[in-house]
């Protein structure tokens, strides 16, 4: 039995924003372009999505203004979150917390700093050595205590997200192949 792709309550914010990244693979999705992913092979390759469901959501995403989709004679086609879509930072971060205090026994699997002054930054995104709340782009993020290496792909993609670096710093490792490799054009 399907799921209804709308939810009955109207009136529920939540209910609403369930209906644009609740969809399986969404959250993924939008993680990823925190890390720096921007290219639709770039995704499938990181996510392992079927191509058909990554362009669905990918499309859904940008209709809904969670993501702008750019296209460059020079880069190809990037997707950037807007500023829509880095309002779900706290969202991301909550969520990751959570998976790191209740599954992740060894500590959390990927560390926050402050990259102005290399401060841990605690749950409520805070930096622990200067006391700012820090804003997305200056949040660097590197491999914590319950990182698994063995768990992670060893190709360049993988490399440069589990690199210490900063969210939304655009991935370039992957930029050998054509622009236009693997994605639909109807994306």
């Amino acid at each position: 039995m399907t799921l209804p792709s709308t939810y009955a309550d109207g009136n529920c914010s939540l209910a609403r924003t369930l209906e644009i990244i609740g969809e399986r693979w969404t959250l993924m999705i939008i993680r990823d372009a925190f890390y720096g992913v921007r290219r639709f092979g770039d995704f499938a390759a990181q996510l392992k999505i079927p191509r058909a469901v990554l362009a669905n959501r990918l499309k859904s995403l940008v209709r809904e203004g969670v993501l702008i989709r750019e296209e460059d004679a020079a880069t190809g086609v990037e997707y950037r979150l807007t500023d829509k879509g880095l309002a779900l930072w706290p969202v991301v971060h909550a969520l990751m917390n959570w998976g790191d205090a209740f599954y992740s026994p060894a500590g959390v699997k990927r560390a926050l700093r402050h990259d102005q002054d290399g401060g841990l930054l605690d749950r409520e995104g805070r930096c622990q050595d200067c006391g700012s709340v820090v804003p997305v782009p200056q949040i660097r993020i590197e491999p914590g205590p319950g990182f698994d290496p063995a768990a992670s792909d060893d190709d360049p993609l993988s490399r440069a997200i589990n690199t210490p670096r900063r969210l939304l710093e655009p991935i370039v490792a992957s930029r050998t192949r054509p622009v236009d490799e693997g994605e639909p054009s109807t994306v």
